[in-house]
């Protein structure tokens, strides 16, 4: 998982100063996305890079000793923000990376993993570009980059940038979202995404009408013959050679010795017609893109912002385009052009340009000290706005417009799949007994690298949920793939717009949290939570015998903002527990029950990655398997005992615990004279919640934990934000 940020200007006077300064602050909107080292690269080939955050990047800036007054009239500059799979926290595996150390002939930005780069690295040190200086995978790409580019050069051809990323790309396994520039195609970018989130963000002070992009595919008419005399003719001129010479070393003269993932690739592209590379195939130099040119027909002045985020780009413009899987976004001139290697069925001829609706407001701290703690406190809002416009709590109905068509389909299934990671699976073990209970139909829970290691058979009556707050999630998306192959119809519940899952999915809700910045998942999870319950009570809307208890759901939940408000009146309670009694604590275990064991996991998991306390979320009836051998006078334990039809079998497991030397504090309903008369005359902690409906008291509940974790972290002087070794959305298997 990392950042990428880039900007363009075009016919706009800016300072050097005035471009840092852009990609630096591009970069700290995107931290949360890897902060293990950061590097920028300007003007023709200068690469700044500094391990640590953003601010030791400034430093790093500051020490170098640049004429900030340079103006420039256009310019590329590209950024990136770390989080490390290939290579340690070194200078030397900082981005961006660079394909030889004297030239920095081409320079890449790269989020993902490129999966057969070692293959890649023995080919190109075998071809004698053997000046590899980091560890990391992606500086193969910015040398393959070279490498195809000097053996055309030797032949008498200079690829467009474009056609140069196409033949780059077909050699690339794996996921990526790259940038690329080059001293070689002077103040142009290529951007392109595989299994990685790239976006565009355009402004421009002309009155221009961008509302989509044409796509521009290579011309896929000409006949087999014309296009193996195409690629002879391009890449190898000598007419001696036979065509399987030809094709085994396709861009590589005077190569025998090509590794076989550079034949099949090319092979399969040419065999099915889709590849025709000939020196003088396009001539986009003479094309224009219609959505950039103003009312008098010339180019208008115009500034780009790629990244992988929309919250870099907001602060600049609205006006976004998302790249989807494929795609190759060419900037040249002022204009965009989005190609791609072959023509697909069915695929869409323009990629529009949406309008943001987030604010910037939405991803400043304010007056909290860190994002966690605002997003924890914005959780009154952000749930009523999962719900704003989808329930009318006069007539108890719901609507979720993503899934109206669908909801007759879905409940045909023979089954639900959820599939999810980390806290979005907790949402879904939250969950899943409402929705067999008003649905009727077996539903299973799936974490997504277990169901892609398992291999999981998946039927076409099956309905796969996908949930995740980013919607970028590597395991998540690899199983969405999986499930669309086998035919099954599958649905997203997904936090950001525009994100892969949610174009990828057959149909879905938006959960409306609003942005979430901090690593550790908040906000998110309450909202996820309630749109899942939302799309259970869609289920059984035709259900005459569930409208009572959907009623009780449906009132339950329209009270839901305003008792999270008053559980966020503990903070002074919880901070004092944090102080004292938990203060120096190695270890904790969460107990819940039935619809709290998924409270108990989600409240593990928010201890343990953000104040790194070991913590163990059990399940309240397997306490007498083993887990009660922990229980001592020393071990904390947190019990969730608030009401529910379980709630006599909870007491007896807090029970025995306190048998044994325990001191649980127990998270309970405000005046239960159950745990009122147990806390008279004895030591019992507890933290006191409001009512509700049992399916719903989970998000009452987690927020204790949540402010929990916060405080431990605070007070170990953690930076609650960026937890080590994590990052907010993991794209990255």
């Amino acid at each position: 998982m990392c950042g990428i940020f880039g900007y363009c200007n075009y016919w706009i006077e800016k300072t050097r100063g005035e471009i840092l300064n852009t990609l630096v602050e591009g970069l700290e909107r995107l931290e949360y996305r890897g902060y293990d080292s950061t590097g920028i690269a300007i003007d023709s080939s200068l690469l700044i890079k500094q391990i640590g955050k953003v601010d030791s990047l400034k430093k790093e800036i500051n020490k170098i000793n640049l004429d900030l007054n340079d103006i420039f009239v256009s310019h590329v500059g590209i950024a990136h923000t770390r989080w490390a799979t290939h290579g340690q926290p070194k200078k030397i595996n900082c981005h961006p990376q660079s394909s030889d150390p004297d030239n920095n002939e081409f320079i890449i930005v790269h989020n993902g993993i490129i999966t057969n780069f070692r293959d890649l690295k023995t080919f190109l040190i075998q071809k004698g570009y053997n000046k590899f200086q980091s560890e990391t995978d992606s500086e193969c790409i910015a040398i393959l980059f070279k490498y195809i580019y000097d053996n055309n050069i030797q032949n008498g051809i200079k690829l467009k940038f474009n056609d140069l990323t196409k033949l780059v790309l077909l050699e690339l396994e794996g996921s990526y979202g790259l940038l690329c520039r080059s001293i070689h195609y002077h103040n142009e970018i290529i951007a392109t995404r595989k299994g990685s989130p790239l976006l565009i963000g355009v402004k421009s002070n002309k009155n221009l009408k961008m509302d989509f992009i044409d796509v521009e595919f290579p011309d896929d008419l000409k006949d087999q013959d014309d296009i193996l005399s195409d690629v002879e003719s391009y890449i190898l001129p000598d007419k001696n050679q036979n065509h399987n010479e030809t094709l085994s070393s396709y861009s590589f003269p005077n190569n025998k010795e090509t590794p076989s993932t550079f034949t099949h690739n090319t092979q399969n592209l040419i065999n099915d017609n889709l590849l025709p590379i000939a020196a003088n195939e396009f001539n986009l130099r003479h094309s224009q893109s219609r959505a950039f040119l103003s009312e008098d027909g010339f180019p208008a002045p115009i500034e780009f912002f790629l990244s992988s985020d929309a919250s870099s780009v907001i602060k600049h413009t609205k006006k976004v385009l998302f790249l989807e899987d494929d795609d190759i976004a060419h900037i040249y001139d002022g204009e965009l052009h989005i190609h791609r290697s072959r023509r697909e069925v069915g695929a869409s001829m323009t990629r529009s340009i949406q309008t943001l609706e987030m604010e910037l407001a939405q991803i400043m701290k304010g007056p909290y000290k860190h994002f966690m703690q605002k997003e924890i406190y914005e959780q009154p809002e952000s749930t009523l706005n999962t719900m704003r416009g989808r329930i009318d709590f006069d007539s108890n109905n719901v609507l979720l417009g993503g899934l109206t068509a669908w909801l007759p389909a879905i409940r045909r299934a023979r089954r639900l799949i959820m599939i999810a990671c980390g806290t979005s699976y907790h949402s879904c073990l939250a969950t899943r007994a409402i929705f067999e209970e008003l649905s009727e139909i077996p539903v299973s829970i799936e974490l997504a690298s277990d169901f892609l290691d398992r291999k999981s058979p998946v039927f076409r009556d099956d309905i796969c949920v996908f949930v995740s707050q980013s919607g970028e999630t590597a395991d998540t998306m690899l199983a969405l793939n999986y499930c669309l192959e086998r035919g099954a119809l599958t649905v997203g519940i997904v936090n950001t717009v525009g994100s892969s899952l949610s174009r990828a999915t057959h149909c879905g809700v938006h959960i409306n949290a609003g942005p979430e910045i901090g690593v550790a998942s908040t906000k998110a999870y309450t909202s996820q939570y309630i749109a899942l319950v939302m799309f259970a009570l869609s289920l059984s809307d035709d259900r005459v015998s569930k409208q009572k208890r959907r009623g009780e759901i449906i009132q339950g939940l329209k009270l839901i903002p305003g008792q999270i408000k008053a559980v966020l009146n503990l903070e002074p309670r919880i901070k004092e527990l944090c102080d004292h009694q938990l203060k120096n604590q190695r270890s904790l275990l969460l107990l819940g029950r039935g619809y709290q064991f998924a409270s108990a996991l989600e409240g593990a998991l928010k201890i343990k990655e953000i104040s790194y306390m070991h913590s163990e979320g059990v399940l309240a009836g397997e306490l007498k398997h083993g887990v009660l051998a922990l229980v001592d006078e020393n071990l904390p334990i947190i019990a969730f005992g608030t009401r529910d039809s379980l709630f006599p079998k909870v007491v007896s497991s807090i029970e025995q615990v306190t048998a044994r030397k325990g001191h649980p504090i127990i998270i309970c309903n405000e005046g239960d004279e159950v745990w009122t008369k147990k806390a008279e005359g004895s030591d019992l902690i507890t933290l006191e919640v409001p009512q509700t409906v049992d399916c719903l008291q989970g998000l009452l509940n987690i927020i204790p934990l949540q402010l929990m974790s916060y405080w431990l972290a605070v007070n170990k002087g953690i930076d609650v934000d960026f937890p080590r070794n994590l990052a907010k959305s993991v794209t990255v298997e």
